[in-house]
């Protein structure tokens, strides 16, 4: 049996907006309307705005020039539209994401987890798990689960919401770079407490992507489980065949 899932909110938008570029809405060289009238013409709030303009300009659609607001590139000359989620697992500076962080300190290193940093399973890890949140509803759960003695001296331990990425914290405090990044997407039925931080009712999937982060060496520095709930998601990749 097939099952239609819908994209979250700012997916949507950015389709819509797309379409307009394509259909000549919004001509090439113009500028797009301003945050605060995309909000008041589709009703929708400042972050999910913000989002899908940030998702045009990564996919070459719109482009920032200063003192002049976002304007329309076009169609760029390929399309590749891939989900970021393991990107924005590494990226996201938690004080500028709606949201709210959940938990912070050393918990038992989960199973997955232990594998991929090579730690035997009774060992502890630092956790920092943020929920991500769309006009107050959950969207997003990321754990990033970090080898104990890499977190000294990197502010990773602050119950606090950081400002700056984890990666950033890590690459300044601890003069180590990312290099390359695996993800694993699989489907799974939530733990109690994750289906309750999500809100989802029990039996209900969540797609787990597990984005592993390694240095040049191949030694794993971060590993993030991305929780989406899988009746809200929507995945997709555009690409050539040559």
């Amino acid at each position: 049996m097939a099952y239609e899932v819908e994209p979250p909110k700012y997916v949507r938008l950015a389709q819509t907006l797309q379409g307009r570029i394509e259909d000549g809405t919004y001509p090439p060289g113009t500028r797009v309307p301003s945050e605060n009238q995309l909000v008041q013409s589709f009703g929708m709030s400042r972050p999910t705005v913000v989002r899908a303009l940030e998702l045009l300009k990564r996919d070459g659609w719109l482009e920032s020039r200063q003192g002049y607001g976002t304007i329309v590139r076009g169609r760029p000359a390929v399309v590749e539209q891939k989900d970021r989620r393991g990107r924005e697992a590494l990226e996201r500076d938690e004080s500028q994401t709606p949201g709210r962080l959940v938990e912070v300190g050393q918990v038992p290193v989960p199973a997955r987890v232990a594998s991929v940093l090579g730690l035997p399973k009774r060992a502890k890890v630092h956790v920092r798990r943020f929920l991500v949140e769309e006009d107050g509803e959950a969207v997003e759960l990321v754990s990033s689960y970090f080898p104990v003695g890499l977190v000294d001296g990197t502010g990773l331990d602050n119950p606090e919401s950081l400002s700056g990425s984890t990666r950033e914290h890590l690459e300044t405090r601890k003069k180590i770079r990312y290099d390359n990044v695996t993800e694993r997407v699989s489907a799974r039925l939530p733990e109690s407490n994750e289906a309750e931080l999500l809100g989802m009712p029990a039996g209900t999937p969540v797609l787990s992507v597990l984005v592993i982060a390694y240095d040049a060496a191949g030694q794993a520095l971060q590993v993030s489980d991305v929780l989406l709930p899988a009746d809200r998601q929507e995945l997709e990749d555009t690409y050539r065949l040559n």
